[in-house]
Formats: structure tokens, sequence, C-alpha cells
């Protein structure tokens, strides 16, 4: 089984997070966060991911630190245990409707960090959470993952739109994530590298 864990202390936060990539979608999140916690539990189920996470951090000065970070350590850990990217699909993509919103998720686990982002919030809160960092999440795990990430979301409530996408990201992320045995052990690239 592909597993990893990795924990990261700064002055700002404290997180840890160990992460089975070939599991069946079990996930404790303790995040001082509510509705970010939701998001990293949808992201698990949905993409088959076994994952223990420790967030702490300053959220009495901004979630940005907290919730920047998570991101970081989370694509680290996707990174680590990916290894060499032998076998892997590589590439993922998922269209996931939530009632009225629907989120439209596309990577590809290149070794080029890449985020285009087309979507707008209305409320600047969703419950305990700044729906504005959902962005900044989002670079972070791509910048540590090492992949390109586009998402386009519609629809009216920003509750159903954060979610839809954290449930395509989850997806996505499976695909891209699964090993297809017919390339034994190769690496889906012309260059022979990911």
């Amino acid at each position: 089984m592909r597993i990893a864990s990795i924990k990261r202390k700064t002055k700002e936060t404290d997180i840890k997070i160990t992460c089975n990539i070939d599991g069946r979608g079990a996930s404790r999140v303790e995040s001082p966060v509510g509705f970010f916690g939701h998001m990293l539990d949808s992201f698990c189920r949905h993409g088959l991911f076994d994952m223990n996470a420790r967030i702490k951090g300053d959220i009495h000065v901004d979630q940005h630190h907290l919730i920047e970070d998570t991101g970081i350590v989370l694509g680290q850990v996707f990174d680590r245990a990916l290894g060499k990217k032998s076998g892997i699909n590589r590439a993922g993509f998922f269209i996931f409707p939530m009632d009225e919103a629907r989120a439209m998720v596309a990577l590809d686990i290149s070794g080029r960090p890449y985020l285009k982002f087309k979507t707008r919030f209305r409320s600047r809160r969703l419950g305990d959470m700044d729906a504005f960092l959902v962005k900044d999440f989002l670079a972070a795990f791509v910048n540590n993952v090492k992949m390109s990430l586009h998402v386009e979301v519609s629809g009216r409530s920003d509750h159903h739109k954060i979610e839809a996408l954290f449930k395509a990201l989850g997806r996505a992320m499976k695909q891209a994530c699964e090993i297809d045995k017919r390339m034994k052990g190769r690496v889906l690239s012309t260059k022979g590298i990911l």
C-alpha cells in the first residue's frame, strides 16, 4: 500500500497528516475550522483515501496560515506516497453535481505545478470557514503534489459549490493515482520521468 506521513510545525501551525491513498475512504480530521474539516472528509470519502489529520494553528490571527499549510502538508503526503509515480494513470477528471451546483475538475500529476481556478463565491464565510481561502488551499496542494489542476465551479449556493469541488477533486485524484497494471511499473511520460 502507498502510505505517507508528514508533520510540519512552524510558529503559526502544527499539522500532521497520514494518508493511505489505496484506502477505503475512512478519515479522522481534527481541525479547529469545522467546515474545512468537513471538506477534507468529503475529499477522502470520494477519493477512497484513508487519512488521519491533526490540524492546529493560530486561527486567533487568521485562518490563512492553517488552511494554506494544510494544503502544503497534504500535497507533500501525496507526493511522497506516490513515490516515482510508476504505473499511475497520472491524469484524472470528474464532473460532480450537487443540487444546483456543478464542479468540473481536471488534473495531471505531471511534475509541473499550475492552478486554473474559475469560480466566485458570494459569501465571505461558510460556517466558520473563510470561503476565499479555498483557492489558497488548492494552490498549496498543487505546488506540493506538483500537478496541474483546472477547476471550474458554478451554482447558487457557495456551500454546494465548495463541497462539489472537494468531492470532484477526490474523485479525480483517485483516478489519477490508480495504478494501471498494463504500465508494468513504467511512468506514463514520453520523457520517462514525471
